[in-house]
């Protein structure tokens, strides 16, 4: 099931994310980053695998035959016994999606043996995707809090500190995109890179998809805001590539992609008059009945009893 981000949970984020940044930057600086990183490679090692998994899984069973022997397995861990007896891990699965383990898992072992810019961005783009799926925002009042103050964040620990630079150079982990910038002349032995931290890509991601949530409540059969934040999302990253490009310096993506993501959907709204309409919209929320009509309906409920 999604986790849903409340406004609480949305102010406290670039808070609790400053103080994971600022450890893991402390601990480069006092401990080997060679014994960090290999922590690191293998924990990661073991929960991309999982996430690719996941990720091609629906794919890939459109290849596979009719005839795939498909058999159903569970996994299951409990606490306790009797009345007592809790369900920590209940996961089913079938023989294709074990077929899709193992095929992460070569990816897996390519990463861990090579490190190799490929297999990093595949498994960041699966940690992204299912971050995506798995994170929902309730509403745009709370988005717009939660890029808010990652907006300060991420302007703060490139442009202020030396922090988000040095932790992202440090840290061997696919939590970040790279992108060769030296690929022609060097192939997919590409050595000098631009990055992308996958924040940058999860966070705007998740605010896009309730966007495309409103869309459908609206039932008018357009996805409006979604393509706009779609493609001001596209705008902010070809913004953030061209300043780095111009500056040569390490630039904060949400800088250019959070007034894009934010204001793009904003200005359509006030340009089609539904502003109230997309702040007021809010998930798993039911119409509240007035005392009126509960009172008629329990008059009604009497008439049908007697």
């Amino acid at each position: 099931m999604p986790e849903t981000i409340t406004s609480r949970d949305a102010a406290r984020f670039p808070i609790v994310a400053s103080c994971t940044l600022f450890g893991l930057y402390l601990f480069f600086k006092i401990f080997s980053q060679e014994y960090i990183n290999l922590l690191l490679s293998m924990y990661f090692f073991v929960l991309g695998i999982l996430a690719l998994s996941h990720t091609i899984s629906p794919v890939m069973n459109k290849f596979f035959p009719a005839n795939f022997p498909s058999r159903q397995y569970q996994l299951l861990f409990t606490q306790g016994s009797g009345e007592a007896k809790e369900e920590i891990v209940n996961y089913e699965f079938d023989s294709k999606d074990l077929v899709c383990l193992a095929m992460s898992s070569v990816v897996g072992v390519w990463y861990l043996l090579r490190k190799h810019w490929i297999a990093n961005n595949l498994f960041g783009l699966a940690f992204s995707l299912n971050g995506v799926e798995l994170l929902h925002l309730n509403n745009v009042s709370t988005g717009c809090i939660l890029l808010g103050g990652l907006f300060v964040y991420d302007v703060f620990w490139v442009f202020g500190t030396n922090v988000m630079v040095t932790v992202a150079k440090s840290f061997e982990a696919p939590i970040k995109l790279v992108f060769p910038q030296d690929l022609l002349e060097k192939g997919l032995e590409a050595d000098n890179f631009a990055m992308l931290g996958l924040g940058d890509v999860v966070i705007p991601g998740i605010f896009i998809a309730l966007l495309l949530r409103f869309d459908i409540s609206l039932k008018k059969n357009t996805h409006t805001y979604f393509y706009t934040s779609f493609v001001a999302y596209i705008f902010g990253l070809g913004l953030t590539i061209f300043i780095m490009h111009v500056f040569k310096h390490a630039q904060p993506a949400l800088l250019y992609l959070v007034p894009a993501c934010v204001g793009f959907p904003l200005l359509v709204a006030l340009v089609k008059g539904e502003v109230t309409e997309m702040f007021n919209y809010e998930e798993n929320s039911t119409p509240k009945e007035s005392p009126q009509s509960a009172k008629d309906g329990a008059m009604e409920l009497e008439k049908k009893e007697k």
